[in-house]
């Protein structure tokens, strides 16, 4: 039997999910768990639904008007969100 270096359990589950590639899948769900913190309560009072796949999240928000302005906006709301999560997992917002 081949004797290995010891490894963190960290470092396991980190190499599982490369392996399995659901670390994607879960920045994904961080992503859209860090949207009220980022943007706000006064803009995450008027968010419907948020969900991320593939890249692209989709934000539903109640008003028009706000919505307009964040697609304004969105370059610098993904760069902050990529910011807070180390990597690039958005690639683009979209907002209805």
């Amino acid at each position: 039997m081949k004797r290995t270096h010891p490894k963190t359990v960290g470092t396991i589950i980190s190499d599982v999910l490369k392996q399995e590639r659901l670390d994607v899948q879960l920045d994904e769900h961080r992503a859209s768990a860090l949207w009220p913190q980022i943007m706000g309560d006064g803009i995450n009072r008027y968010t419907i639904s948020r969900s991320v796949y593939q890249g692209v999240m989709t934000v539903r928000l109640s008003s028009a008007a706000l919505s307009n302005e964040l697609m304004m906006h969105r370059s610098a709301i993904i760069k902050r969100i990529n910011e807070a999560l180390g990597r690039e997992v958005i690639k683009e917002i979209l907002f209805k």
